[in-house]
């Protein structure tokens, strides 16, 4: 495995655990995202697991940068020692020129999947079903932050390696803007994902668009944590 994205990705993490304003929790925003356990890593540190849990909880001063290299370097450890899943995807949305805050995951599956299948990891409703019922990746994206920040050239990038996917946005309050986003977006995904809301707060105008462009449109309500983490699970 190539130094590089991992390097990238260290960088990337213990400086934002530096700079934020509750250090604590975004250790354990990316520990968590991770998928390890506090035990796990503070075996990994040759630490207490309490240690772990003062420094997330701010019972404990907030670590310095020495610190934070050493968890940093653990986290990317074990995760390596794992087979890597974790560098490889958040080298893909370094690779795509994303901030984590707008890209949150960019997965490209060994093999298309059915959208039920995909639908069962987020505890999603179908609304309008497309052209196509497999896909063969996911991005999952920030509404706001996508629509506001990324330029249109930017937005094909959000496809990965693969346009037969799905396009799962995050933080939607309506679904208006990602449903006219799609209509300047050639060619259209598979699968549009609205995520945060419910069919009652659903745009009116959402599923006559999603029909027109021919890509299934489904909402979802879950927990974000444990949807990324099931999605995460993915083939």
């Amino acid at each position: 495995m190539t130094e590089v994205p991992r390097d990238e990705l260290a960088r990337r993490i213990a400086g934002e655990i530096t700079l934020s304003d509750d250090a604590g929790a975004t250790l354990r925003k990316w520990r968590t995202d991770f998928d390890i356990s506090q035990t796990a890593l503070a075996e990994q540190l040759d630490v207490s697991s309490s240690v772990i849990s003062d420094y997330e909880s701010g019972r404990r001063e907030s670590p310095g940068i020495g610190v934070v290299r050493r968890m940093v370097e653990a986290l990317l450890d074990i995760d390596q020692a794992r087979g890597g899943s974790r560098i490889r995807q958040y080298a893909r949305v370094i690779s795509a020129g994303f901030e984590s805050d707008i890209v949150q995951d960019l997965r490209e599956y060994s093999t298309s999947i059915p959208l039920e299948r995909l639908y069962d990891a987020m505890d999603a409703t179908e609304l309008v079903r497309g052209d196509h019922d497999h896909v063969s990746g996911h991005t999952v994206i920030n509404s706001i932050q996508a629509i506001t920040r990324l330029s249109s050239e930017e937005f094909y990038r959000l496809y990965g390696q693969s346009t037969s996917r799905a396009l799962i946005f995050t933080d939607v309050s309506r679904g208006e803007s990602p449903l006219v986003a799609m209509r300047v977006v050639t060619p259209t995904p598979n699968a549009v994902i609205l995520h945060g809301l419910t069919e009652d707060d659903l745009w009116e105008h959402a599923p006559s668009l999603a029909s027109i462009d021919g890509f299934s449109l489904a909402i979802s309500n879950r927990d974000l944590d444990a949807m990324l983490e099931d999605l995460r699970a993915l083939p």
